[in-house]
């Protein structure tokens, strides 16, 4: 019989804890840079002092709440909900923290989860649909395009592709501020890239897609692709503050606008390269591809009395300069072929590589006679022309009419080109003047001033722990008076974080309303189930308060209510936040 109550007590127990649920569901937890995210905060049983998580990598709007009533079985159920819309703001994983809240005087939390922030998805631009104005806000992103513009969609491996980034904005939509929010890489092509500052971004105007727009250039890039077949080029991400119509009008009679962070992205491009053609490439070909001037030119081909000659290999023109080596030349043994100095002079602009760039030989003889250097030839693919090309020059002949008596050993002229300069050898340290030296085995401690000090120091500590561990005790054990320093602890602390979120409105509104709650808590020892406007009007007049200040507290409670549910101004905020202030200074003295 005792083992049954003992099971009826246990599942009675279970009943009871598993009664209140508090769970943070997110819609996903893997979404593209320039999408949005769904996050609900439930609960079955009505809470106090919600507090939500950090949302780092995130803008966030909201929360909105809403709770509703369901009958299942017979029995009467409660849901509340608190939704948020997550827009990030940089690729990697985040940690969505734990939110907190108050029911029935015990604090429940969530469990954290991960969210995984990929590129950009298609040309995604996800807003909140829920939003009083979602029309509004999607006519005005339809308004709105960033656009990578693409000079060759079909280009030979090594043929320059220029990408132009744009936003695109049409006339008569309004976009306060903008910046790159996530910038893509381009892991598959040689790359030249050229961010512009946000102040020397010019707004111009065009046409696009038959109708002007405003535009701005991002960014600029110059590829060269490394490889054959379709290349997606990453989307680029941007973010906005837009003004989205609200359909209604100011105190002075113009539309009224409200601002929103959003995301906007060019999607991903496809680039098609198409392979450099086997037929007819010939076997010199080392991978040049564009349009170019090629020499080989001897400083001079008569040499005497230990003279040395300079060849200079060089190529002009236009194309993947910076991509493919320049031929090396053969020489005989009797002429000494040093390694190249190398130079060039190439720019970057957006049409592609062009420039100069060549290799300098230094060539010295050793032997009396004539040599022939072997001729150069250099090729490279015209993807205009679409064929290969050839410049080829002959053997160039150099005379050597005499050397130095008994010519210069190669391997002898090579090592002492290779030494370099002595080490500078360190120098004499000064001798020291003076020493310090101590007894071995001698230990200063023992004995000192600071050893009888730390042996006198816990007995002189005693009294002053045990009146503290005292007075500690009495602390905890006030339980009345710490929940009212807890309530108004809490009372500033959202009060002060009301003051933070000055022009946010949701945010503002729920910290304040937070900051007053806690405050009649504190200040009348009640419950949120017993805060009625009747209740907290008599309570508070009964204890002295003026009744011009409980109205004006009654009158900055309703605005909180009512502010999540209409437009309200910067001017606005700043007048309720400093009346809740004078009430709140106002009751601590009447109280």
């Amino acid at each position: 019989m005792k083992i049954y109550i003992a099971f009826i007590v246990f599942f009675c127990f279970q009943g009871i804890y598993a009664q209140v649920e508090f769970k943070a569901i997110p819609e996903r937890t893997t979404l593209g840079i320039n999408e949005t995210m769904k996050l609900e905060f439930t609960m079955n049983e009505d809470g106090d002092n919600f507090n939500p998580p950090s949302f780092k990598g995130f803008n966030v709007s909201g929360p909105i709440q809403s709770f509703n009533y369901l009958w299942v079985n017979k029995k009467q159920t409660y849901n509340k909900v608190y939704t948020y819309f997550l827009t990030p703001t940089s690729r990697g994983t985040f940690t969505i923290g734990q939110a907190t809240i108050e029911i029935k005087n015990r604090v429940y939390k969530t469990i954290p989860f991960k969210v995984t922030v990929t590129g950009a998805v298609g040309n995604g631009m996800a807003g909140n649909p829920n939003a009083p104005n979602s029309k509004q806000m999607q006519k005005a992103l339809g308004n709105v395009q960033l656009v990578a513009e693409v000079s060759n969609t079909n280009p030979y491996i090594n043929e320059p592709v220029n990408v132009v980034y744009k936003l695109y904005v049409k006339v008569g939509t309004g976009v306060r501020t903008w910046d790159k929010a996530d910038n893509p890489q381009y892991p598959d092509f040689w790359s030249q890239v050229e961010d512009v500052p946000k102040d020397r971004q010019s707004v111009q105007q065009g046409m696009f897609k038959g109708e002007m727009h405003n535009y701005v250039v991002l960014r600029r890039a110059v590829l060269y692709p490394q490889k054959s077949g379709k290349i997606e080029l990453d989307p680029m991400t941007a973010s906005l503050a837009l003004e989205i119509p609200t359909g209604r009008q100011d105190r002075f009679g113009n539309d009224a606008f409200t601002v929103e962070n959003k995301m906007v992205s060019t999607g991903n491009t496809v680039v098609n390269v198409k392979p450099l053609p086997e037929q007819g490439r010939p076997a010199n070909f080392s991978g040049a591809v564009g349009s170019f001037t090629f020499k080989a030119t001897p400083s001079k081909t008569t040499l005497s009395n230990g003279e040395s000659l300079k060849l200079e290999v060089s190529v002009t023109g236009k194309g993947n300069m910076k991509l493919f080596r320049l031929p090396k030349p053969s020489a005989p043994k009797e002429l000494e072929l040093f390694d190249p100095e190398h130079s060039e002079n190439i720019a970057v602009p957006l049409s592609g590589m062009e420039g100069n760039m060549a290799d300098n030989y230094t060539i010295v003889p050793h032997k009396k006679g004539k040599f022939a250097i072997q001729g150069l030839s250099f090729s490279w693919f015209d993807p205009k022309l679409q064929t290969y090309r050839t410049m080829a020059f002959d053997n160039i002949m150099v005379d050597v009419l005499s050397v130095p008596a008994g010519g210069v050993n190669p391997t002898d002229s090579a090592s002492e080109s290779g030494k370099g300069a002595p080490e500078a050898r360190e120098p004499f340290r000064t001798i020291a003047g003076s020493t310090s030296l101590k007894a071995i085995g001698s230990s200063g401690f023992l004995g000192s001033v600071l050893f009888w000090i730390l042996l006198v120091l816990p007995f002189l500590l005693m009294p002053v722990v045990i009146f503290a561990t005292k007075k500690k005790q009495a602390y905890d054990g006030d339980v009345k008076g710490n929940r009212v320093r807890e309530t108004n602890k809490l009372a500033k602390k959202f009060l002060a974080e009301a003051k933070n979120h000055l022009g946010s409105k949701e945010q503002f509104y729920m910290h304040l309303e937070k900051a007053l709650h806690n405050f009649l808590k504190a200040k009348l020892n009640i419950e949120t189930a017993e805060m009625s406007r009747q209740n907290v009007r008599e309570l508070l007049l009964s204890r002295n308060a003026d009744s011009d200040t409980v109205n004006d507290l009654l009158k900055i409670m309703d605005n909180c209510e009512f502010a999540r549910y209409a437009p309200s101004t910067g001017t606005a905020m700043q007048q309720d936040y400093d009346n809740a202030v004078a009430v709140v200074t106002a009751l601590e003295k009447q109280m």
